[in-house]
């Protein structure tokens, strides 16, 4: 077990590196279950980065992000998505855990139903990463190219503070989008749109709905009434 970090530590300097030595995909597993509350990944040489909470505002710009994709995914039922608790090992040896991904059923069924319950030995088709207040930018950039050089065909990396989608393709450099409000999947994603409004409120856009008063909703039902 790894010696017990506080907030506060990850805090001031996140993300915070251990080195516990080799690991099976079940023995991290069991490690992580020592950091609650944290979420961890290892990169290529092993290492454990342990990460922060994102915070309240993250998680619900995640939530908002992941909905879209799930809602499309389950349409198409082709594939599957992952919210940020599912893990990837890629082949360079690195655990990642994406904010979002998808992989195509065809991609999945090559993976073994047991090894389906513990980390997938495969990259998804398919990220999104969600910059939080701990997150550098210049790290997040390197590891969508990791995604990319790991067979990942599609990233998007996503500012919300700024605004700014970062756009990943196989053999091409980022394409940068500013202040868009959707950006439209390709590929292995085709077809799919994720619609960025709610996701730049984030929790400011929480509750701005004005509630219908009394005498609309009554005014609502009695029309509803006169047509049947």
């Amino acid at each position: 077990m790894g010696t017990p970090l506080t907030l506060p530590d990850l805090e001031s300097v996140a993300p915070v590196l251990l080195h516990p030595g080799a690991m099976t995909d079940d023995e991290f597993l069991r490690f992580a279950a020592g950091y609650e509350g944290y979420r961890l990944e290892t990169n290529a040489e092993g290492e454990v980065v342990v990460m922060p909470p994102a915070g309240a505002e993250t998680s619900a710009r995640n939530a908002k992000i992941l909905f879209q994709l799930g809602a499309w995914a389950l349409r198409r039922a082709n594939g599957a998505f992952f919210d940020s608790s599912g893990g990837f090992r890629l082949p360079n040896g690195a655990r990642r855990s994406p904010d979002a991904a998808w992989i195509s059923s065809a991609r999945l069924r090559t993976v073994a139903p047991a090894q389906r319950r513990s980390i997938l030995p495969v990259a998804p088709d398919f990220v999104i990463e969600l910059l939080s207040p701990s997150d550098r930018l210049a790290a997040a950039q390197a590891k969508m190219r990791e995604y990319l050089s790991n067979g990942v065909q599609l990233g998007w990396l996503i500012d919300a503070d700024r605004r700014q989608v970062h756009i990943y393709r196989p053999h091409r450099e980022p394409e940068i989008l500013s202040d868009p409000s959707q950006v439209q999947g390709e590929g292995p994603v085709k077809g799919f749109t994720l619609q960025l409004q709610s996701v730049w409120e984030g929790l400011s856009g929480a509750g701005t709905a004005k509630p219908r008063s009394r005498a609309a909703a009554g005014g609502a039902a009695r029309r509803k009434s006169s047509k049947t």
